[in-house]
């Protein structure tokens, strides 16, 4: 029983932990921002990847607590109901990296 205990907190653990992986938070995000966030969202956000960290993590927080946004603040919102403050900023850190 106890080692059955134990894989099953392993495997929780590592599921957590991907789960606060850029790549992995980003998935959510891809199918309106594009896979490297080069699109501007529903053609109406601007390009994402062009933003520094700072400004991406200032931009979610206020989605989140709906005190940011244009036409995109509805749908954001609900987009980053469920992100911590530290996925938030896992997200912000990995955006930036994807210029190309």
């Amino acid at each position: 029983m106890k080692k059955i205990l134990l894989a099953a907190l392993a495997v929780f653990a590592l599921n957590a932990m991907a789960a606060d992986d850029g790549a992995t938070l980003f998935k959510k995000c891809a199918g309106c921002h594009g896979a490297n966030a080069q699109k501007k969202a529903l053609g109406r956000s601007e390009v994402i990847n062009t933003w520094k960290s700072d400004k991406i993590m200032s931009a979610l927080l206020g989605y989140k607590a709906g005190t940011f946004g244009g036409a995109m603040k509805g749908i954001m919102k609900g987009q980053t109901a469920s992100l911590t403050k530290e996925q938030i900023k896992t997200l912000a850190n990995y955006i930036p990296t994807l210029k190309k």
